[in-house]
């Protein structure tokens, strides 16, 4: 559909609303975003919420994070799609916050601007060799199994190695490793990219050494994730028996919680339930606990290549009550490897005119209002200004977490608007979306509204269909574009 199609279309949606509502813009269509719009739209009976995103595409880690083979977590969806079909809502695809319209720009045409925009870049390690080809964040990997466009390009080496290391042990490190390792047969009727099944089944992979600073008592997973993980059939477990004794502050930490206790009973288990070793050809994946990445090493035989991590014993360390963190111990070894995925974090960017605090890659914020800078004081509010999600607390949580994150914000605003300090929607109408979309008309940006989204999950229902698959993701903003243009 043309810009000017969804402009017609949009504007009829709305031709009954009052001519004054409170107009909301929210940057991002994830979880966050979507949360905070449902809370928005249930609170103020009259507002107008547009979404926009910088893909075609709407759901954010929903579509581009949740693992293939988790297709429950995906159902979310469905709730989604209902708040976007709200008559006060809107739902603009293709819309890049900073490309196409500006933060300044956003703040002239709503009332009220909630950045959900999420965390689209990583944490560094900050060591020796990080620059070497085959060390990759988990998010590329992660991006480029699922089909987002920015990772389509990523092409990992699967084949020229048998060993990859995973830095880190949280969900997504897992996530990575189960897609490693599990069977390519069971990856082929979920929606994974094209592209990433034909590398897997063409994969040398099979041992899998999963890294960690701290112990098993200590591991960032949940048990759900790491159930699947030791659930991969004729998959040889690996953990060192040393690893697996606990100190009285283990107990202590098992004590005051009952994940990190179950956690440990899992890997405990998993250590003993299985033969001493593998079989021939069997898949391997190695918990290496108390280890910390002290620098990449680079190949003898392939110049700007790496082959393994240098790694660092540590030894926990109790810091105040129930805290214990690794610290190393100047004693080393190799790990011999041809790729390496760093599952260290997910980082938030800054976008110019933001407030932004680049140490702990969040915007300042009290309670989701948006601080002008880093002081923390809460009298240097920016008026009309919000943030939800990662971008708000950092990357942590579930799906679920971006619930209570939105309705903390959400509260933040009623509270604002029902004491005046936002400009009153009677006195200061603003041009909301009718101003958006002749900007974007202006500047020739394609607006992907829902219903030309509705036309791409349609026709990647029709591709996967031919292949026995829930979907066959669109995975270059060409493909999308052309699909969402159509009629």
């Amino acid at each position: 559909m043309a810009i000017f199609g969804a402009r017609q279309v949009l504007w009829r949606s709305f031709s009954t609303i009052s001519s004054h509502p409170l107009r909301v813009c929210i940057v991002g269509s994830g979880p966050a975003g979507f949360y905070t719009a449902e809370k928005i739209l249930k609170t103020h009976q009259g507002s107008q919420v547009d979404i926009i995103d910088r893909l075609p595409t709407p759901y954010g880690l929903v579509r581009s994070g949740v693992a293939p083979d988790h297709p429950e977590t995906k159902n979310v969806i469905n709730q989604f799609s209902r708040v976007a079909q709200n008559g006060r809502c809107s739902f603009l695809g293709n819309v890049g916050l900073g490309s196409s319209i500006s933060l300044v720009e956003l703040r002239e045409l709503y009332h009220v601007v909630v950045l959900a925009y999420g965390a689209e870049s990583d944490r560094v390690v900050g060591i020796p060799g990080e620059d070497l080809k085959g060390v990759h964040s988990a998010r590329e990997f992660v991006w480029w199994y699922n089909g987002h466009p920015d990772g389509r390009n990523l092409d990992p080496d699967l084949k020229n190695t048998d060993t990859a290391v995973i830095l880190g042990q949280g969900n997504v490190a897992l996530d990575v490793a189960r897609i490693l390792l599990r069977p390519t047969s069971e990856l082929a009727i979920t929606d994974i990219a094209s592209h990433a099944l034909t590398a897997l089944e063409q994969s040398s992979i099979r041992k899998v050494y999963l890294v960690g600073r701290r112990g098993p008592v200590q591991a960032a997973c949940t048990a759900k994730e790491l159930r699947e993980v030791l659930g991969i059939k004729d998959l040889y477990i690996h953990i060192k028996e040393t690893d697996l004794k606990i100190t009285p502050a283990d107990e202590e930490e098992m004590k005051n919680s009952r994940i990190h206790r179950r956690i440990y009973e899992l890997l405990s288990k998993a250590a003993t339930a299985g033969p001493s070793q593998p079989s021939s050809g069997q898949r391997e994946l190695h918990f290496v606990f108390f280890h910390q990445p002290d620098r990449f090493l680079e190949s003898y035989d392939k110049k700007g290549y790496v082959s393994g991590v240098h790694l660092e014993k540590t030894a926990l360390k109790g810091i105040g009550s129930e805290k214990q963190i690794a610290i190393g111990t100047g004693q080393f070894e190799n790990l011999s490897c041809g790729i390496v995925l760093k599952s260290i974090g997910y980082k938030s960017v800054p976008v110019d005119d933001l407030p932004f605090d680049n140490q702990k890659g969040v915007v300042p914020n009290v309670k989701g209002r948006v601080l002008s800078d880093n002081s923390g004081d809460p009298t240097s509010i920016e008026n009309g200004l919000y943030v939800c999600g990662w971008l708000k607390r950092g990357p942590t949580g579930i799906i679920a977490t971006n619930l209570y994150c939105a309705e903390e914000t959400v509260t933040s605003l009623s509270e604002d608007l029902e004491l005046g300090v936002l400009a009153s929607t009677t006195r200061l109408p603003k041009l909301g979306r009718d101003g958006l979309l002749q900007i974007l008309d202006n500047r020739n940006v394609q607006v992907v509204p829902f219903s030309a989204w509705e036309r791409i999950d349609k026709e990647e229902k029709r591709l996967g269909s031919l292949r026995n698959k829930p979907r066959e993701k669109l995975t270059s903003l060409e493909e999308l574009l052309k699909v969402a243009g159509s009629e």
